[in-house]
């Protein structure tokens, strides 16, 4: 009898730690973390477009807190995502096109290792969007590569809007052709295996849609069939004549006809891009459906946002990268089904930023916040209006021809744009727009005396944005030379040492290596 209960009590022990080891006991929320690519704000309907149906985020908005004033530090797909995952501005990952890809160690300190690490269930689906330096990462079976995630869906490059040409959800295709809801079902499967795991998990899918090419899902052609868009009212070339010059010295300007070729264009590319949207906003509605199924829902905190915006024709505008409104903001909202009634469906004006996402989910995790990262903790701020104190944040872009490189500082009222560049046909110019106020960006109040106070308090903001980029910033990948470019009081003579190519420079680069490309193909 003593044997036995001897026997019994070592089983009753082992059970217990193989619980523990096992994570059953892991009462950690889940998070969800769901990122769009390209989705302007304005292309939301809980944003106040009335010509959208996003039903699902429009939900998630009045479950949740909708952030009204969110920003992505860097406006372009490498960088921002490269921002998002370690809570870094691109000054400090050193990622984005013409500079170079992440490094391992900075990777190793993102918030998806540091959840695994720290017993989470994870998994990502989706466009990775970068490479890491010195790896095989764009093999997708790797998965980014072998050991960062429990199960992966995700894809090199761009990935493709059809499902069967992803090798790693091509098992959706019969059901699922197009890749949007396809990540949806993946979703609802990988669910169901992190409940088995009896971890808590995280879970990050990265969309495709609405990025070009606009190719949206023929399961959604009736939402808006027979539907006439209005454009908005900073449409077209009439209302850029008050731009700086080097906004419209690139590909944004003078690229992307569809927008403005005609009125039946702009129609088309339009609902395309809505239509794609909507199918994201479908996918959103996929997986909390999955996550009431497996009674989950009540501990899983639901983060979307975008990588960036998009101009959508506005200013004759059509890609993202500058920093404007509508290329520079994305919806953001967070659900926290924990939360009580009076803080759900809310609204918080507090400037947001891409680097803030890392340390909130982190925070939302019990993780210490790695002191590196430059991103807020939102938490505060979404239990309480004045949760967090933030003057300004800042907006780069060190990407493309040298004309639009510039940097941006943002506080909840004001922009300040100092554009660098400068030759026989431009000189360095200050934009200074009341975004509270001109959410449109019409009238550049730099050079208006009754503003001159808030353009000095701006400049201020902009000088100790610089130096601490110059402190911290990365010698490496191209990025020293921001420390002329982007000083105010630096000389001319000086500046010309550092730039690289103009927009017809560039052009001709871009012509060369398609062709050497085409070449090494054959």
């Amino acid at each position: 009898m003593k044997n036995r209960g001897t026997f019994l009590l070592m089983f009753l022990v082992l059970f217990v730690v193989s619980k523990s080891a096992l994570g059953q006991n892991d009462e950690r929320p889940n998070i969800i973390f769901l990122l769009s690519d390209d989705q302007t704000s304005v292309a939301t309907g809980c944003y106040g477009n009335d010509q959208v149906k996003t039903p699902n985020m429009d939900q998630l908005a009045k479950d949740g807190v909708l952030f009204l004033n969110h920003y992505n530090t860097t406006s372009i797909c490498m960088a921002s995502r490269a921002n998002i995952l370690t809570g870094m501005y691109e000054y400090k990952t050193g990622c984005n096109f013409m500079h170079g890809d992440l490094a391992v160690d900075k990777f190793e300190n993102s918030y998806p290792v540091l959840l695994k690490d720290a017993g989470y269930f994870t998994g990502f689906a989706g466009k990775v969007g970068f490479v890491l330096e010195e790896t095989e990462t764009e093999k997708i079976e790797d998965g980014l590569p072998v050991g960062y995630f429990d199960k992966w869906g995700g894809g090199p490059g761009q990935t493709i809007y059809e499902t069967a040409k992803n090798p790693t959800i091509k098992e959706y295709a019969k059901e699922y052709p197009h890749s949007t809801r396809a990540y949806g079902a993946w979703a609802g499967d990988f669910i169901k295996e992190a409940k088995s795991s009896g971890k808590s998990f995280c879970m990050s899918i990265s969309f495709k849609a609405p990025h070009l090419p606009f190719t949206p899902d023929p399961f959604f052609d009736e939402v808006y069939e027979g539907q006439t868009y209005k454009k908005p009212d900073n449409y077209g070339v009439e209302n850029a004549t008050h731009l700086a010059p080097q906004a419209k010295s690139g590909r944004q300007y003078n690229s992307y006809d569809f927008w403005r070729a005609s009125e039946e264009s702009y129609q088309e590319a339009i609902r395309k891009y809505n239509q794609l949207i909507h199918g994201v906003d479908y996918a959103i509605g996929m997986i909390r459906k999955s996550l009431a199924e497996q009674g989950v829902d009540k501990n899983t905190i639901i983060i979307f946002t975008s990588d960036n915006g998009y101009s959508c024709g506005a200013h004759n505008l059509g890609g993202k990268v500058l920093p404007y409104e509508e290329a520079s903001r994305s919806p953001f909202i967070i659900y926290d089904p924990r939360t009580p009634e009076s803080q759900r469906g809310v609204q918080r004006k507090m400037v947001t930023a891409n680097i803030d996402m890392a340390p909130t989910i982190l925070t939302y995790a019990g993780i210490a916040i790695p002191k590196n990262m430059d991103g807020e903790n939102l938490v505060p701020l979404v239990e309480k209006e004045k949760g967090i104190k933030r003057d300004h944040i800042a907006l780069t872009n060190m990407w493309g021809n040298d004309e639009i490189q510039a940097l941006t500082v943002v506080t909840e009222d004001y922009k300040y744009i100092y554009w660098q560049y400068t030759d026989d046909r431009m000189q360095p110019t200050e934009e200074l727009f009341h975004i509270s106020k001109d959410k449109l960006e019409m009238h550049n109040l730099a050079q208006d005396g009754a503003y001159k106070t808030t353009l000095t308090k701006m400049r201020k903001l902009y000088d100790a944005r610089y130096k601490s980029m110059v402190k911290d910033g990365m010698k490496a990948n191209d990025y020293a030379k921001y420390a002329v470019l982007f000083d105010r009081k630096a000389p001319e003579s000086l500046k010309k040492q550092y730039r690289t190519l103009n927009y017809e420079q560039l052009l001709k680069q871009e012509a060369e290596d398609r062709k050497n490309k085409n070449i090494h193909k054959k």
